[in-house]
């Protein structure tokens, strides 16, 4: 992993004090994805990749670590597909890495609980909400981007499980295989899609999407890289070219 990279999940999941009835220590019981719900149009991406030696392999190494004493988050790994049916997409936020500190991993992309503090990505993507011209963002009094997940957009980490205190500890492990599968069914989609690709990881998925879709790329939000050129996260406008682009297409805007 590249160093800088590997210093922007560190820096980005480091553990905070949580307040009290944020849900501190909710964690993975046990490898049994039928528990896990998911919407049914994805059901059939999940089931041939469980099905998989792939995913049997994966399996297998989360069991092993359970057995072992690690603390693995989210409690709900397939929540984005719970929340954001294939049919339902418009919108594909890309992350990495659930955060690894207690409390803090909800199955969403970028997304915590309320009553968690929001970590430092999250807080330049409200930064740059709030900095956009163009759109009329609804206030955040919390962390949370499940109203976003409730209108169509996607907040797909790339890997699906993390362990405590550990970024990217479940990388390379295959999850990759599983979340590679789902963005190419959403670029699969007759409809156009908007695909936000921030920072080098989201952007080596580019390939999986044609052409026909609306590509937006810059820096990741962490403060990092969140103001650095080539593409600075800050000042990117890809939340109102977003909008404008589902309008374009007789679509309603997201409500960010």
């Amino acid at each position: 992993m590249p160093q800088g990279l590997q210093a922007d999940l560190a820096f980005e999941n480091l553990p905070k004090p949580l307040p009290e009835g944020t849900g501190h220590g909710r964690h993975l019981a046990r490898w049994n994805p039928a528990d896990w719900p998911l919407a049914a149009d994805w059901a059939p991406e999940v089931g041939h990749f469980l099905a998989s030696k792939t995913g049997q392999q994966l399996g297998a190494f989360i069991e092993q670590r359970l057995a072992q004493g690690a603390i693995i988050y989210p409690p709900q790994p397939f929540r984005a597909l719970a929340l954001t049916p294939l049919a339902d997409v418009e919108v594909v936020i890309l992350g990495q890495d659930p955060y690894h500190g207690p409390g803090q991993a909800q199955g969403l992309a970028f997304s915590v609980p309320d009553g968690v503090k929001p970590p430092p990505s999250l807080r330049n993507i409200f930064k740059e909400l709030a900095r956009d011209p163009a759109v009329q963002a609804e206030v955040h009094s919390g962390g949370s981007l499940e109203r976003w997940a409730s209108q169509g957009v996607l907040l797909l980490n790339t890997s699906l499980t993390v362990e405590e205190g550990q970024a990217a500890s479940h990388a390379k492990q295959g999850w990759e295989v599983l979340t590679d599968q789902l963005i190419a069914a959403v670029a699969a989609k007759p409809e156009p899609v908007v695909f936000l690709l921030w920072g080098a990881h989201a952007q080596t998925k580019q390939a999986l999407i044609p052409a026909r879709h609306l590509v937006l790329t810059a820096n990741h939000p962490s403060p990092l890289s969140a103001l650095r050129p080539p593409k600075p996260f800050i000042g990117c406008g890809h939340f109102s070219a977003a909008n404008e682009f589902l309008r374009s297409h007789g679509r309603r805007p997201v409500r960010w």
